[in-house]
């Protein structure tokens, strides 16, 4: 199995002179693309040692295309920060990772208290850094094994955890993408996806093992995505459902010459049929549904040509597992179930995570000894392999791709002083997939309105997380026996009439 090192040198070996990288009016082959990632080691040898941890909190360049690949190949750790955190989550995973240096495009706020290092972006420090360093060979004593980044899951309270995924984690994932829909040389493909989260970066092994071309923007804008399509001859990308969306609308409204495209995949999050028939019409090329977890480095399983199946009896599916990886469906005990029986999707192979940085009972709970990762996803498998998935086992919502746990807005909540209880849970949207809700009983004698607690909850956790809608009511929340809040009945009004849980 490879470490990053190795597509890198593939790269520079076989398409030194084929341009790797373009970000607005910059141009750089593979050639000068591996002398800048040797260039990231020269720099961060003076400042760290290797299994040092190095946070990266900047939107989508091609300087964060060289990090995510220079900070592992040097022996060090990457740790992409979530550019919509809010502080309190930025402080928390900096703290939990033990990060040295930050490299960033802004104010660093209070996380300049805690690392030693701060390298700024957006002034040119970081440029003129790696201009200076010397470009040095890749560590030699890196392994598979060895620890690549910290790719965190939630925020401020203990749900947030550090995703532990090696070198051989997201080589593996380069090569079962090139094995289920593979790259060719001629791709230029339209990195938009923020690149802290998993959908902005699964290509990223896999772009240069192919010798291909990564076209990136710095934040997503339909309209100019869709004008770059024909002015680069865009050939693919990927779309969380939101971005989908957003594209559909602009490009009936404008039409753009998009005939260059080959394929365009989704993922992250569940996507209406209405999107993705639209999205046929519109685009007229080869659809594919992707779906994984930060877990599994992404990729678990691969549905393409979707186009074809939007009115089947397959149009609810995710695909079947990615070449290289195993997928079942197990109950309760870890059996395995038989066809069509519902149950937890697990997912096993190489691309699976090493486990949770620093919490080995959150490890164990999903993690078990034969390397099987319980997904907290409820589905269910035809004959043929194809996963449907029903349900979320997980307390966590999914909007516009981006994963909100429900325990960390229920915290944000309970710190007022007037909310005596409060549940948070999903519920359905046809542009977000889903809604952050949420349930408050005020108490005795506090006069407690939507806005208020929204603005509090607005101090502590990201813009994302913050409910969208809150209702209040006097009696106390439904509770089982042992006191557990019973959000299926709070939640199932909202739900009536859908055909899954997590639509």
């Amino acid at each position: 199995m490879y470490t990053l090192r190795e597509p890198i040198e593939r790269a520079e070996r076989l398409f030194g002179n084929d341009e790797a990288t373009v970000f607005g009016d910059r141009r750089r082959t593979y050639g000068e693309f591996a002398d800048r990632v040797r260039r990231v080691g020269g720099l961060l040898e003076s400042l760290t040692e290797p299994g040092n941890r190095v946070a990266l909190w900047s939107l989508n360049s091609d300087a964060y295309l060289e990090l995510f690949f220079g900070i592992p190949a040097s022996g060090r750790v990457i740790v992409p920060h979530n550019t919509r955190w809010a502080e309190p989550e930025l402080v928390y995973a900096t703290n939990d990772a033990g990060v040295r240096v930050l490299i960033c495009d802004r104010d660093p706020g209070a996380m300049s208290d805690i690392v030693e290092r701060v390298i700024r972006i957006d002034t040119g420090e970081y440029d003129e850094l790696i201009n200076r360093a010397d470009p040095v060979p890749f560590a030699d004593d890196i392994v598979p094994s060895t620890l690549a980044g910290l790719f965190y899951t939630g925020g401020t309270t203990g749900t947030s955890k550090g995703v532990m995924l090696t070198h051989q984690n997201l080589t593996a994932n380069g090569i079962h993408t090139q094995l289920g829909q593979p790259f060719v040389r001629d791709d230029r493909y339209l990195t938009m996806a923020p690149m802290f989260h998993a959908a902005g970066v699964y290509e990223a092994v896999a772009l240069p093992m192919a010798g291909a071309t990564t076209v990136i923007v710095p934040g997503f804008d339909a309209g100019a995505c869709l004008d770059i399509v024909p002015a680069e001859g865009i050939t693919c990308f990927i779309a969380v459902p939101t971005m989908l969306a957003a594209l559909n609308e602009a490009q009936a409204v404008s039409p753009r010459d998009v005939g260059s495209l080959r394929w365009i995949s989704h993922g992250a999050s569940p996507c209406a049929l209405e999107v993705l028939r639209t999205s046929d019409q519109l685009f007229g090329c080869e659809l594919i549904h992707l779906y994984g977890a930060t877990e599994t480095a992404p990729l678990a399983t691969i549905m393409r040509h979707e186009e074809t199946m939007l009115s089947g009896d397959r149009a609810k599916s995710c695909g079947v597992a990615a070449p290289g990886v195993t997928v079942r469906i197990v109950d309760g005990a870890n059996n395995e179930l038989s066809v069509g029986e519902v149950g937890e999707v697990a997912v096993k192979g190489p691309n699976v995570m090493a486990g949770y940085w620093n919490k080995p009972e959150q490890t164990a709970a999903v993690l078990d000894e034969h390397g099987w990762y319980r997904s907290g996803d409820v589905g269910h498998m035809d004959a043929d392999g194809y996963v449907f998935l029903v349900d979320r086992a997980k307390d966590m919502i999914v909007s516009g791709g981006e994963n909100v746990y429900c325990t960390e807005v229920e915290d944000a909540l309970y710190t007022h002083p007037g909310v005596l209880e409060a549940t948070v849970f999903g519920i359905p949207d046809k542009k977000w997939g889903e809604l952050v809700h949420a349930v408050v009983v005020a108490r005795e004698g506090h006069d407690v309105g939507e806005a208020e607690l929204l603005e509090h909850c607005r101090a502590s956790i990201a813009g994302y997380k913050v409910p969208k809608s809150i209702d209040f009511q006097t009696e106390p929340l439904p509770k089982s026996g042992p006191g557990k809040v019973l959000k299926r009945l709070l939640r199932a009004p909202y739900w009536d009439g859908h055909d899954t849980a997590i639509n």
